[in-house]
């Protein structure tokens, strides 16, 4: 997911402690006055670094020449690492989610929709109508798949379900082949959160951690294990904010390459320079695109990347010395991005209706023709679209039938109602059970309530970084969070439910990641300071890896005693 070209790590630093000495070989006159009165100078980061910060030296180097390997050796070790430590992570992670993935053997939750248009789209292009009881047919033996060739009204663009449908077209259409596409997405979301956690944080130990307690997160893991749409939402969002990062290293390299002297700012480059093509710009605008066409909410990332984007260009000039940075910003950067972003990601979503265009058999396809009026100058596809896209609108925001699962946005983060996905009380000899009491089989659609529980300290940390300390990195990862949150305060009188909030669970895990990163402290700081920090970090790591042991039964619709399932059940909203 991101690439280390030119930022080899202490590549950047061995110039900064060059230009350093230097400035101390050759003191100016008020320097040498100063240092009369026993004044020392700290060593000044050269602009260039500042722009595109190096990647650290690995912090165990002395722990593996202790070992015996020796100083090549330790600098290979580091330089792989970059993409062992995530690929091991993302192993791990996809061991997890494809183990038992067809179990349960059944169509839960709404997989009841999406699994069975996913497999219309691909046959006929359109979403068409099922009967009834085509759950019971398509699970039988032998399989019969009862669909019509008639549209069916469906209120969610296509490309998830076309997602989904990949799995059912190589492995049929039955539990395993509609949960494997969102599986794979899910792992490979694991494997750029640790990339991307690397290259925020400039860590590839952070970078993993984040990686890592996604990978043992219980409302993506359940996700990862259902066909419905939401986690691929989230898996084109982290892949635009990728995207965008690894555009903000690029362009940032190229106004440090333009400063006449990468020591210090210049006013005329960094308010003058043209940063040219980006062509990672135009990535996540594609990959916004289809985060919309997979489910609406992804335009809330579109508003707020595409805000983020332009802030980080005006950060940038600023530090490259430009006095009016928001002004360069506006001038240089702002229409480039909104080109690359807005236009590209609507055409993105037009594209994702081609099956819809084609066959022309979809619902609404032929609403607009012979109808005349003011926007009859539009080709009819196009105004059957935009009323069929009215339709869904109007459906969605005025949803408001209750259900047993639904929730506030306000109780998400404490996790205060989750989602059964799927529930049986199986008796003594039945599915496994072996408890006189009888027992429990369910899928709950949950987080891992002490990696949550973290991550709301960690966001009041983030808050308190990005308002008084001014670090970007908690200002972007607040951006990724508030972006797939907040706006479902607009729609409380809504039916809304707890698994929106899957795809923005990859910036909680950044969020956790960085507060621990703090815990560990600075790499200046005392032995016995990173000792308890290190000690405080690894306990909280460990408690939460263990809370995802203790709920996996529950995330994974394991049969479990009755009793045992009742301990779990730590709120009685739970229930």
């Amino acid at each position: 997911m991101t690439s280390d070209t030119a930022t080899e790590p202490g590549a950047a630093a061995s110039g900064a402690t060059a230009s350093g000495a230097s400035r101390a070989a050759h003191p100016t006159a008020w320097q040498r006055r100063l240092r009369r009165f026993g004044h020392v100078e700290h060593p000044r980061t050269p602009v260039s670094d500042r722009l595109v910060p190096p990647f650290r030296e690995p912090g165990g180097a002395r722990v593996w020449q202790t070992l015996g390997l020796g100083p090549a050796a330790v600098r290979r070790l580091a330089r792989w690492s970059g993409w062992g430590g995530p690929l091991l992570v993302a192993l791990v992670a996809g061991a997890l989610r494809f183990w038992q993935l067809g179990s349960p053997r059944a169509v839960i939750f709404d997989e009841t929709y999406y699994a069975k248009d996913a497999w219309a789209l691909w046959h006929f292009g359109y979403e068409a109508t099922w009967p009834d009881n085509a759950n019971a047919q398509i699970l039988a033996t032998p399989q019969h798949i009862p669909v019509s060739p008639d549209p069916s009204y469906v209120v969610h663009p296509p490309v998830g379900k076309w997602v989904i449908g990949f799995g059912e077209w190589v492995f049929g259409l039955n539990p395993f082949g509609w949960r494997f596409m969102t599986a794979l997405l899910g792992t490979l979301a694991v494997l750029m959160l640790c990339r991307i956690g690397r290259r925020l944080f400039r860590s590839t130990a952070l970078g993993c951690l984040a990686g890592g307690l996604m990978a043992v997160d219980g409302l993506e893991f359940v996700m990862s294990r259902t066909a419905l749409l939401d986690l691929i939402v989230m898996f084109w969002v982290l892949a635009a904010f990728g995207a965008l990062l690894i555009d903000r290293d690029k362009a940032r390299a190229r106004l440090a390459a333009a400063l006449p002297d990468g020591d210090r700012p210049d006013a005329e480059a960094g308010a003058l320079t043209r940063l040219g093509l980006r062509p990672w710009r135009i990535a996540a605008g594609v990959l916004l695109g289809l985060a919309c066409a997979s489910k609406w909410n992804g335009a809330f990332y579109v508003v707020a990347f595409g805000i983020m984007a332009v802030l980080w260009d005006a950060g940038a000039r600023r530090l490259a010395g430009a006095s009016r940075p928001y002004r360069a910003m506006l001038r240089r950067d702002a229409g480039p991005a909104f080109l690359s972003l807005v236009p590209v990601a609507l055409a993105t979503y037009l594209l994702s209706w081609t099956g819809w265009f084609v066959t022309g058999n979809g619902y609404f396809r032929h609403w607009a023709d012979g109808r005349g009026g003011t926007w009859s100058w539009i080709p009819g596809p196009l105004r059957s679209l935009w009323h069929y896209q009215y339709e869904v609108y109007q459906f969605n925001v005025h949803l408001t039938q209750p259900h047993t699962y639904q929730s506030n946005p306000w109780s998400w983060l404490v996790l205060g109602r989750p989602v059964s996905y799927y529930y049986e009380s199986p008796k003594p000899g039945q599915s496994g059970c072996t408890a006189a009491g009888g027992c429990a089989r369910e899928v709950l659609a949950i987080g891992t309530p002490l990696l949550w529980w973290a991550a709301c300290f960690a966001l009041l940390y983030l808050l308190y970084r990005w308002a008084l300390g001014r670090d970007w990195r908690a200002g972007a990862i607040l951006c990724g969070v508030a972006a797939g949150y907040l706006p479902w305060f607009h729609y409380q009188s809504r039916t809304i439910f707890l698994f929106y909030a899957v795809v923005f669970v990859p910036f909680l895990c950044l969020a956790v990641a960085m507060m621990v990163g703090a815990m560990l402290g600075p790499r200046g700081a005392t032995e016995r300071r990173r000792m308890w920090g290190a000690v405080g970090a690894g306990t909280l790591v460990l408690l939460i890896i263990w809370n995802f042991i203790y709920f996996y039964p529950l995330y994974t619709g394991m049969t479990i005693p009755l009793d045992a399932w009742r301990a779990r059940m730590w709120l009685d909203t739970w229930i």
